[in-house]
Protein backbone atom coordinates (compact mmCIF):
# COMPACT_ATOMS: atom_id res chain seq x y z
CA UNK A 1 0.00 0.00 0.00
CA UNK A 2 1.18 3.25 -0.80
CA UNK A 3 2.34 5.50 1.99
CA UNK A 4 0.96 8.96 3.09
CA UNK A 5 3.50 10.51 5.57
CA UNK A 6 2.35 12.87 8.13
CA UNK A 7 4.99 15.92 8.73
CA UNK A 8 6.04 16.64 11.89
CA UNK A 9 7.40 19.69 12.79
CA UNK A 10 6.32 20.10 16.83
CA UNK A 11 3.15 21.51 15.94
CA UNK A 12 -0.44 19.52 15.25
CA UNK A 13 -2.73 17.14 16.54
CA UNK A 14 -0.47 13.85 15.03
CA UNK A 15 -2.03 10.75 17.35
CA UNK A 16 -5.75 11.93 16.39
CA UNK A 17 -4.48 12.53 12.84
CA UNK A 18 -2.95 9.00 12.34
CA UNK A 19 -5.83 7.13 14.01
CA UNK A 20 -8.40 9.13 11.55
CA UNK A 21 -5.67 8.75 8.66
CA UNK A 22 -5.94 4.82 9.16
CA UNK A 23 -9.14 4.77 9.96
CA UNK A 24 -10.18 5.85 6.43
CA UNK A 25 -7.55 3.42 4.91
CA UNK A 26 -4.12 4.91 4.43
CA UNK A 27 -0.84 3.14 5.79
CA UNK A 28 0.00 5.85 7.97
CA UNK A 29 3.98 7.20 8.96
CA UNK A 30 4.43 10.32 10.84
CA UNK A 31 8.39 11.27 10.24
CA UNK A 32 10.24 14.65 11.75
CA UNK A 33 13.18 13.97 8.90
CA UNK A 34 12.38 15.65 5.24
CA UNK A 35 14.81 12.95 3.72
CA UNK A 36 11.47 10.14 4.53
CA UNK A 37 9.38 12.02 1.86
CA UNK A 38 10.98 10.79 -1.18
CA UNK A 39 9.18 7.85 -0.25
CA UNK A 40 5.60 9.18 0.28
CA UNK A 41 2.65 8.80 -1.94
CA UNK A 42 1.42 12.12 -0.23
CA UNK A 43 2.04 14.41 2.55
CA UNK A 44 -0.22 15.73 5.21
CA UNK A 45 0.92 19.36 6.56
CA UNK A 46 -1.05 19.32 10.32
CA UNK A 47 -0.64 22.53 12.73
CA UNK A 48 -1.78 24.19 15.55
CA UNK A 49 -0.80 27.33 17.17
CA UNK A 50 0.76 30.55 15.65
CA UNK A 51 1.69 31.26 12.56
CA UNK A 52 5.49 32.72 12.72
CA UNK A 53 6.24 30.10 15.26
CA UNK A 54 4.89 27.39 13.40
CA UNK A 55 6.73 28.18 10.32
CA UNK A 56 9.55 29.07 11.90
CA UNK A 57 10.39 25.41 13.24
CA UNK A 58 8.95 23.94 9.77
CA UNK A 59 11.46 25.95 8.28
CA UNK A 60 14.47 25.34 10.55
CA UNK A 61 13.64 21.68 10.19
CA UNK A 62 13.81 21.46 6.57
CA UNK A 63 10.34 20.63 5.49
CA UNK A 64 10.06 23.37 2.67
CA UNK A 65 11.78 22.41 0.35
CA UNK A 66 10.52 18.94 0.68
CA UNK A 67 6.74 20.28 0.87
CA UNK A 68 7.67 22.44 -2.42
CA UNK A 69 8.79 19.65 -4.16
CA UNK A 70 6.07 17.70 -3.74
CA UNK A 71 3.45 20.12 -4.92
CA UNK A 72 5.81 20.74 -8.33
CA UNK A 73 5.77 17.10 -8.92
CA UNK A 74 2.30 16.94 -8.06
CA UNK A 75 2.36 14.87 -5.45
CA UNK A 76 -0.98 14.97 -3.38
CA UNK A 77 -0.76 17.10 -0.03
CA UNK A 78 -3.28 18.44 2.47
CA UNK A 79 -2.39 21.22 4.75
CA UNK A 80 -4.87 20.71 7.91
CA UNK A 81 -5.52 24.25 9.99
CA UNK A 82 -2.59 25.78 10.46
CA UNK A 83 -0.85 23.69 7.60
CA UNK A 84 -3.51 24.96 5.68
CA UNK A 85 -2.58 28.50 6.56
CA UNK A 86 0.83 27.82 5.82
CA UNK A 87 0.02 27.27 1.91
CA UNK A 88 -0.65 31.06 1.67
CA UNK A 89 1.98 33.99 0.46
CA UNK A 90 1.85 35.16 3.96
CA UNK A 91 0.42 35.35 7.62
CA UNK A 92 -0.42 38.78 9.78
CA UNK A 93 -0.76 36.96 12.61
CA UNK A 94 1.65 38.78 15.47
CA UNK A 95 3.51 40.58 12.67
CA UNK A 96 4.52 39.90 9.22
CA UNK A 97 5.41 36.21 8.05
CA UNK A 98 6.22 34.47 4.71
CA UNK A 99 4.52 31.31 3.75
CA UNK A 100 5.00 28.46 1.30
CA UNK A 101 2.92 30.81 -1.42
CA UNK A 102 1.50 27.77 -2.66
CA UNK A 103 -1.96 29.14 -3.25
CA UNK A 104 -2.38 33.42 -3.47
CA UNK A 105 -3.54 35.12 -0.95
CA UNK A 106 -3.08 36.71 3.03
CA UNK A 107 -3.60 34.92 6.22
CA UNK A 108 -5.47 37.45 8.56
CA UNK A 109 -7.65 37.66 11.69
CA UNK A 110 -11.61 36.51 11.66
CA UNK A 111 -13.40 39.65 11.66
CA UNK A 112 -16.50 39.58 14.01
CA UNK A 113 -18.71 42.52 14.53
CA UNK A 114 -18.14 44.03 18.31
CA UNK A 115 -20.81 42.98 21.17
CA UNK A 116 -22.16 40.19 19.33
CA UNK A 117 -22.42 36.28 21.30
CA UNK A 118 -19.24 35.58 18.20
CA UNK A 119 -16.53 34.99 19.86
CA UNK A 120 -12.33 34.96 18.56
CA UNK A 121 -11.03 32.24 18.70
CA UNK A 122 -13.94 30.54 16.56
CA UNK A 123 -14.34 27.01 18.14
CA UNK A 124 -16.77 24.34 17.52
CA UNK A 125 -18.62 22.91 14.71
CA UNK A 126 -19.96 25.11 11.52
CA UNK A 127 -20.91 24.12 8.29
CA UNK A 128 -19.45 23.86 4.90
CA UNK A 129 -21.16 25.75 1.61
CA UNK A 130 -19.96 26.07 -2.11
CA UNK A 131 -18.90 29.13 -3.11
CA UNK A 132 -21.35 31.56 -4.92
CA UNK A 133 -24.75 29.82 -4.74
CA UNK A 134 -23.98 26.60 -5.63
CA UNK A 135 -25.87 23.77 -5.16
CA UNK A 136 -22.82 20.97 -4.73
CA UNK A 137 -19.13 21.13 -4.27
CA UNK A 138 -16.61 20.77 -7.11
CA UNK A 139 -13.42 19.40 -6.77
CA UNK A 140 -12.94 15.78 -5.87
CA UNK A 141 -11.50 16.46 -2.19
CA UNK A 142 -15.42 17.45 -1.42
CA UNK A 143 -16.97 14.08 -3.04
CA UNK A 144 -19.88 12.95 -1.67
CA UNK A 145 -20.31 15.58 1.05
CA UNK A 146 -22.73 17.38 1.42
CA UNK A 147 -23.68 21.21 1.26
CA UNK A 148 -24.34 21.93 4.80
CA UNK A 149 -22.22 19.06 6.63
CA UNK A 150 -20.60 20.10 10.02
CA UNK A 151 -17.36 20.07 10.67
CA UNK A 152 -15.14 21.16 13.70
CA UNK A 153 -12.94 24.32 13.78
CA UNK A 154 -10.35 25.98 16.37
CA UNK A 155 -8.89 28.79 14.78
CA UNK A 156 -8.52 33.13 15.20
CA UNK A 157 -7.01 33.55 11.20
CA UNK A 158 -7.94 32.56 8.23
CA UNK A 159 -6.21 32.54 4.54
CA UNK A 160 -7.84 34.22 1.88
CA UNK A 161 -7.43 33.11 -1.44
CA UNK A 162 -6.60 35.69 -3.81
CA UNK A 163 -8.55 34.17 -6.45
CA UNK A 164 -11.91 32.53 -6.04
CA UNK A 165 -11.29 29.56 -8.53
CA UNK A 166 -8.86 28.23 -5.71
CA UNK A 167 -11.87 28.11 -2.68
CA UNK A 168 -13.30 24.70 -2.87
CA UNK A 169 -16.02 26.06 0.28
CA UNK A 170 -16.89 28.27 2.83
CA UNK A 171 -18.13 28.69 5.96
CA UNK A 172 -20.13 31.29 7.68
CA UNK A 173 -19.20 32.82 11.16
CA UNK A 174 -21.88 35.48 12.05
CA UNK A 175 -21.10 38.30 9.77
CA UNK A 176 -18.05 36.83 8.43
CA UNK A 177 -17.58 34.30 5.21
CA UNK A 178 -14.60 32.64 5.04
CA UNK A 179 -12.42 29.83 2.96
CA UNK A 180 -13.27 26.64 4.92
CA UNK A 181 -11.48 24.41 1.63
CA UNK A 182 -9.09 25.57 -0.88
CA UNK A 183 -7.29 23.66 -3.71
CA UNK A 184 -4.48 24.13 -6.16
CA UNK A 185 -3.77 21.58 -8.48
CA UNK A 186 -2.99 18.68 -6.10
CA UNK A 187 -2.47 20.49 -3.13
CA UNK A 188 -5.28 21.26 -0.65
CA UNK A 189 -6.01 22.92 2.35
CA UNK A 190 -8.97 22.62 5.21
CA UNK A 191 -8.97 25.30 8.10
CA UNK A 192 -10.99 22.60 10.29
CA UNK A 193 -9.86 19.64 11.62
CA UNK A 194 -10.93 16.34 9.74
CA UNK A 195 -9.49 14.12 12.44
CA UNK A 196 -11.84 15.60 14.57
CA UNK A 197 -14.65 16.14 12.12
CA UNK A 198 -16.78 12.55 12.61
CA UNK A 199 -18.13 10.43 9.68
CA UNK A 200 -17.58 13.91 7.32
CA UNK A 201 -13.89 14.31 7.81
CA UNK A 202 -13.53 10.77 7.55
CA UNK A 203 -15.43 11.10 3.97
CA UNK A 204 -12.71 14.20 3.46
CA UNK A 205 -9.61 12.02 4.07
CA UNK A 206 -10.96 9.16 2.30
CA UNK A 207 -11.55 11.21 -0.60
CA UNK A 208 -8.00 12.24 -0.21
CA UNK A 209 -6.37 9.01 -0.03
CA UNK A 210 -8.20 8.23 -3.17
CA UNK A 211 -5.71 10.50 -4.85
CA UNK A 212 -3.18 8.27 -4.47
Amino acid sequence: MKKIFIIDYGYGNLFGLKKALAYAGADVVVSAYPADFSGAAALVLPGVGAFGEGISEFEKRGFKKAVLDAFFSGKPLLGICLGMQFLFDKSYEFGEHAGLGIISGEVKQLSVQPGTFCKIPHIGWNALWPPDGKNSFSGHLLDNVTPGSQVYFVHSFVGYAASAADVLANTRYCDSVFPSVVCKANTFGVQFHPEKSGAVGIQILKNFISLL
